[in-house]
């Protein structure tokens, strides 16, 4: 595992996320490198999605996952598999996630493949983004809060789509269909992690946030 210390932060019932700063992160990429992890109970089942775990074992994040352990994973983009496979093995879970993986960072764990349109286990819907990287949002509808990998960012703290040279006719779009979902708020990995449903409508509509920026 390549992360310190984390923070817990209660988001809604049955919905809590917790932050590490992941040593890795390339710091010309614009912030701080704290990387967001979600865990969610719904229909019975408690997942894990993108989970980063701290690097050292005491921690307040083992004992709150102890008392509720979670039932699977998922992982929403390739290059987020990051500590999968500890977390499959500590828990002894499946996990869903991509196809396809980057060639050096390749998980252990036989992931069962996710794409637009499925239902997982507890009701969760994977969504499409239209970015053509093979990033799987996540629809909770029990919470009414999609959780995205990095669709959407924000690193200085406000919410902003990631470019992509296709944002005005494919990315926009297919983000702006999102909107017929009755969700409230909005889970981002990078920056500050929650949002509300306002704050998603007026990313549409400002300029794609560039890593170099």
């Amino acid at each position: 595992m390549e992360a310190t210390q984390p923070e817990l932060i209660d988001v809604a019932p049955g919905l809590w996320l917790w932050q590490v700063q992941y040593r890795d992160w390339p710091r010309d990429e614009g912030w701080d490198g704290r990387v967001t992890s979600t865990c969610v109970e719904s229909g019975g089942e408690v997942a894990l999605l993108d989970p980063l775990g701290p690097s050292n074992e005491p921690s307040l994040l083992w004992d709150r996952l102890s008392a509720l352990p979670p039932s699977f994973i998922v992982i929403l983009k390739p290059d987020h598999v990051r500590d999968v496979d500890f977390f499959a093995r500590r828990y002894n879970v499946r996990a869903f996630g991509p196809k396809v993986f980057h060639r050096d960072d390749v998980p252990e764990t036989e992931l069962e493949h996710i794409y637009p349109g499925l239902t997982l286990p507890g009701g969760l819907v994977t969504l499409y983004d239209g970015r053509n990287s093979n990033e799987t949002p996540l629809w909770l509808p029990e919470q009414r809060t999609i959780v995205f990998a990095d669709a959407l960012t924000a690193p200085h703290g406000e919410l902003l789509v990631w470019s992509t040279p296709w944002h005005r006719e494919r990315v926009v779009p297919a983000l702006r269909d999102l909107l017929k979902l009755p969700f409230e708020r909005v889970i981002v990995s990078h920056g500050h992690p929650i949002h509300n449903r306002n704050a998603f409508e007026q990313a549409l509509e400002l300029p794609p946030w560039h890593p170099e920026e």
